[in-house]
């Protein structure tokens, strides 16, 4: 319905920029990249040295070098209202709404850096420009998740895993605290003291389990998925590294056979979710196989009545959420 006003307000003012910025993130929203794409390159024609949002949109939506130019642009134009904008100090400041943060520069080094470390991982150079461009967002935020994160994987791909696995938990230090206190907090007085504290993106919280799971911290790299499942229990990758994660657990002599289990359940429902959602990652699903079959069958009847069941049976092993309907149509 956004999308419907937004069209019958630029069939009346086409060239209207705010309507244009409106028009192109809700086509993001909706995962129409082409539109969205369409929408802020006329943007850029119409004003191309004001609003750096709609070229991070545009980085967004290419690869590689098109991507990196667009970043730079509005990484230059950001930097730009930033030095120009009044620095106001003291509590009773607060910023305008289209006030550029160092957050927000910060992320936009995190962006042309995760196209480094990518898309353009095998260009020459490209692990000192990405390693750049991350000291840079750690230089306006140095206590961002993101940028630290990002360190920690560029670390452990330089095979610097001591190095990285500190940088990773500093960056879990700065939320996880805060998201364990909001998970344990039941009544809505006590929700208040934690609802302006800012998390991870889901998919976000998955790298860090996989970084986690690198670093040998398998506690942490646990406990991770367990919150992701709260908030969506049918993504695939959740239920597969709880599974990984029990499975290298039970490779610890204490409780082996209690990660044993917990390690075969996960697998089994990663694997069930696989095929109701008709997931098309063929080394995902060869891992899965493969943690299983070493793990060993309880029941090996059962495991194959399991593996053959049609998905119409698959759907009592999950707490359903509100669209299953629409999406299994």
């Amino acid at each position: 319905m956004a999308r419907l006003f937004c069209q019958r307000a630029l069939d009346i003012e086409p060239d209207n920029l705010e309507i244009l910025d409106m028009m192109g993130n809700i086509c993001m929203e909706l995962g129409d990249a082409d539109k969205a794409k369409q929408v802020f390159l006329r943007a850029a024609e119409l004003s191309p040295d004001k609003g750096h949002s709609k070229y991070m949109c545009l980085g967004q939506i290419h690869c590689k070098e098109e991507a990196l130019q667009y970043f730079h642009k509005g990484l230059e134009m950001m930097i730009s209202a930033y030095q120009s904008q009044p620095q106001v100090s003291g509590a009773a400041s607060w910023p305008e709404e289209n006030e550029v943060t160092t957050k927000d520069i910060s992320t936009a080094f995190c962006s042309i850096a995760e196209i480094y470390l990518t898309d353009l991982c095998m260009e020459e150079g490209a692990g000192d420009k990405c390693k750049e461009a991350i000291e840079k967002a750690l230089e306006y935020s140095p206590n961002s998740p993101e940028a630290l994160q990002l360190m920690a994987s560029y670390l452990f791909s330089m095979d610097q895993p001591q190095e990285g696995k500190e940088y990773l938990l500093k960056s879990l230090a700065s939320w996880l605290p805060s998201m364990q206190k909001k998970e344990e907090q039941e009544d809505g007085a006590s929700q208040l003291e934690t609802s302006e504290a800012v998390f991870p993106l889901y998919e976000s919280r998955i790298t860090t389990a996989k970084l986690l799971i690198e670093a040998e911290e398998y506690e942490l790299a646990a406990e991770i998925p367990e919150g992701l499942l709260e908030e969506d229990d049918e993504v695939i990758q959740v239920w597969y590294l709880l599974g990984w994660v029990c499975y290298l657990q039970a490779k610890e002599p204490e409780e082996e056979e209690a990660f044993k289990d917990s390690a075969r359940m996960y697998l089994r429902k990663a694997k069930k979710l696989y095929v109701k959602l008709k997931c098309d990652d063929p080394p995902l699903l060869e891992h899965v196989d493969q943690l299983l079959s070493e793990l060993g069958a309880e029941d090996t009847q059962q495991d194959s009545e399991t593996e053959d069941a049609p998905v119409d049976n698959i759907d009592d092993d999950f707490v359903q959420s509100s669209d299953d309907d629409a999406m299994e149509s």
